[in-house]
């Protein structure tokens, strides 16, 4: 957690503007939801580019506060370390892996009515990232102010997703499946990494 780092910098634009345009500007946000949420395939609303638009697109003022502060607070020293390209590469793919996986739960749920907003399945990839490079850095629930270790503090959140997305105790419309489906994608790409740095060293 420190300086706000180039991409961070300009994906917190990008959202903020989206936002601005949807719940500010007069007769948009219907029309902002139907070009840029993430409708199933088969919706007459369903665009290709909703799958990285959705990105960009935030419920209400909670959720988009929530998902930039995090965005900020985990993906500013893995930007550091990793540099922007590669920080950008890494949080498209965990944003895109979220949404086909989110749409691959509704296939088998057959809900097919339900869309996405927001940028959580990107930031949930991050939040691994951050536990697996930051271990023991020290983290507090806003429900539990309790310093935590980010090692036991992201699996709990996550083990959170996974109970609500599979059973009927979520409270409100989140897409518990695209959390999961992020933190998944994240996961793997920080292992295939992980992996082949030791490879390189070892030429």
């Amino acid at each position: 957690m420190g300086r706000l780092t180039e991409a961070i910098k300009h994906l917190l634009i990008i959202n903020v503007l989206f936002y601005v345009v949807t719940y500010f500007v007069p007769n948009m946000q219907e029309k902002m939801f139907e070009l840029f949420a993430l409708f199933y395939p088969t919706s007459d609303f369903f665009k290709p580019w909703q799958f990285v638009s959705h990105m960009f697109m935030h419920g209400n003022t909670i959720h988009i506060i929530f998902n930039m502060y995090a965005l900020w607070a985990f993906g500013s020293p893995l930007e550091q370390m990793w540099g922007r390209n590669k920080f950008l590469f890494f949080y498209f793919s965990a944003g895109l892996g979220a949404a086909l996986i989110y749409t691959l739960a509704n296939y088998y749920m057959q809900t097919f009515d339900a869309i996405a907003v927001g940028a959580s399945g990107a930031v949930y990839g991050i939040l691994v990232a951050f536990g697996m490079k930051f271990p023991n850095a020290k983290l507090a629930l806003i429900f539990l102010p309790i310093p935590i270790a980010a090692k036991y503090f992201i699996p709990l959140i996550l083990f959170g997703d996974i109970f609500f997305g599979f059973t009927s105790y979520s409270v409100g419309n989140i897409a518990h499946f695209a959390h999961i489906g992020g933190a998944l994608i994240g996961f793997i790409i920080m292992m295939y990494w992980r992996q082949n740095q030791f490879k390189r060293w070892d030429k």
